[in-house]
């Protein structure tokens, strides 16, 4: 069937900004739909890492992304009386960035939107929802319906709908999702239902080097935490006590926090909004059924200690996002597309599991089990947070480095200085300390260019030499004892070892994404 369109996003926040720009750089027909008529404006998320860093970069301007940010170095925890617990690492540099950064949102969502708005084969609908979603063999059907203009923001009636085919469908329209109801899709619950006051503001002047490091504060009497967005602006979250949480919704209130808690008045910060949230910890059963998938918080919800939400969110869209493309463009098999969430679920659930024992830690409200945490931490008996997750399974080649995240350099190459993946296509990416086509056949070689895949070599002298300008690429090869890899297009190594490896890691891949069946080497791994 010929249809409206090859993907239909339903939501655009920052999981649906991603997939829908990425599709959109590819050339995929994609319609948005969003049913609030404009970007939010606010912070919601104000943490991303290196390799959301990376991501924006791909999907949008990531210097326009990251004008007000500020590269965070520690995160710490701190008893009530404002003893330090624990201090988490943050310093270093991951993807071509620093390792982590608070940031204001709106700016992210604005350098996503204007790259996705300018691809002309993108539509982006905003004040629309999706009121109805109807799966065929070969395309979904979606009932979409115009919100009015009028002050209630009522719905248009039933004569304004209009039907939309896709030949698929992604859900990414929150944790109230409308797509995960259509699909009859349930959540496992972790049991999180924690309450807390949020209180952005906007700095009116500097309010010193306390407040740029993110501190929480594991108070028994009233949890709370605060920390930077960026350079100009300020969180302050506390708990809600059961006692009285219809007073700490009001502006008073939050004022009243700020004073007494951080001796902060209208001439230092201005309110931009206060709001109550409730934390949650649900995971969809499912991710696909038949060709509607699930992303971001309609797949997963996490509370925020980890500061891992939106982050994973835009995982799930560039992941979806190359394994769509490929698949719309015959480069790969339509199986390619049950490896995501194969692939995604473990690294997002290790993540979630990680969020909630931080909770139970910031929100311990018994003074006596507070006092013998404190002591615990103390004498150094809290076993360390398990290393941050990388791909173990679906379209990796087992190994050490599979599925880790690859380097990103500041690099020369014939279109100038720059990133290396400004200066290079978005996709598959072959890197090597001597020229692949010395031990690349053709055939190899072909089958590269028919995925779109950049070759690159630290090598000089070939017309896919780059001069390693920073010294990431030499130092990476060193460190690790390899001397070439892929890195797919969500960032994470397919493979890694010696240029005498790379045929083997080819047709491997080729294997992965069921384009020669005739290869006897097997990349798929974990039931994928």
């Amino acid at each position: 069937m010929n249809t409206d369109v090859d993907v239909a996003v339903v939501g655009y926040g920052p999981t649906g900004q991603v997939l829908a720009s990425l599709l959109g750089r590819q050339g995929h027909r994609v319609a948005v739909f969003e049913r609030w008529p404009s970007l939010y404006g606010m912070p919601r998320l104000t943490h991303i890492d290196g390799e959301t860093a990376r991501i924006i970069q791909s999907a949008g301007d990531v210097d326009v992304a990251l004008r007000d940010a500020s590269p965070a170095a520690t995160y710490e925890w701190r008893n009530g009386n404002g003893d330090l617990l624990l201090a988490l690492d943050w310093s270093g540099v991951s993807s071509g960035f620093a390792a982590h950064w608070t940031m204001y949102q709106p700016d992210i969502e604005d350098s996503i939107h204007l790259r996705a708005s300018s691809y002309p084969t993108v539509g982006i609908e905003q004040g629309v929802d999706v009121v109805g979603l109807v799966q065929h063999d070969d395309h979904v059907a979606l009932t979409v319906r115009p919100r009015s203009c009028d002050r209630d923001q009522q719905w248009e009636a039933p004569s304004a709908d209009r039907i939309v085919t896709a030949r698929y469908v992604v859900g990414a329209d929150g944790a109230n999702s409308f797509v995960r109801r259509a699909i009859g899709v349930d959540c496992d619950d972790l049991g999180v239902d924690d309450r807390w006051l949020n209180i952005d503001t906007e700095c009116l002047r500097p309010l010193g080097d306390a407040f740029q490091v993110t501190q929480q504060f594991c108070d028994p009497v009233q949890p709370n935490m605060f920390m930077p967005i960026g350079q100009s602006r300020q969180r302050f979250e506390v708990a809600v006590r059961d006692d009285d949480p219809a007073e700490m919704a009001t502006e008073d209130y939050a004022w009243r926090w700020l004073h007494e808690r951080h001796g902060l008045g209208p001439t230092d910060v201005r309110i931009l909004r206060h709001v109550i949230y409730t934390f949650s910890a649900r995971t969809a059963r499912r991710w696909q059924v038949g060709r509607v998938f699930l992303a971001g918080d309609a797949a997963h919800t996490m509370p925020p200690y980890m500061g891992q939400g939106a982050c994973s969110g835009m995982r799930d869209g560039i992941t979806l996002a190359w394994k769509l493309s490929m698949v719309l463009t015959g480069a790969a098999s339509a199986d390619l597309l049950a490896t995501y969430e194969t692939e995604r679920r473990g690294h997002a659930e290790v993540i979630q599991r990680c969020a909630v024992e931080l909770g139970r830690v910031a929100n311990l409200k018994d003074p006596v089990a507070a006092a013998e945490r404190d002591d615990m931490f103390r004498r150094g008996e809290v076993p360390p947070l398990p290393p941050f997750p990388t791909i173990t399974n679906g379209v990796v080649l087992p190994g050490s480095l599979a599925g880790t995240l690859g380097p990103q350099g500041l690099i020369v190459a014939e279109r100038g200085r720059g990133r290396f993946d400004d200066l290079h296509r978005w996709g598959f990416t072959v890197v090597c300390s001597r020229d692949p086509h010395d031990v690349l056949s053709t055939a190899q070689l072909a089958f590269l260019s028919s995925i779109g895949a950049a070759v690159a070599t630290t090598a000089p002298g070939t017309p896919r030499s780059f001069e390693d300008a920073d010294g990431t690429y030499d130092h990476y090869f060193a460190e690790h004892g390899v001397e070439a890899y892929i890195e797919r297009p969500d960032f994470h190594l397919f493979g890694a070892g010696s240029v005498d490896d790379l045929p083997s890691m080819v047709d491997a891949l080729a294997l992965a994404l069921g384009v020669d069946s005739s290869i006897e080497q097997v990349a798929l791994v974990g039931g994928a």
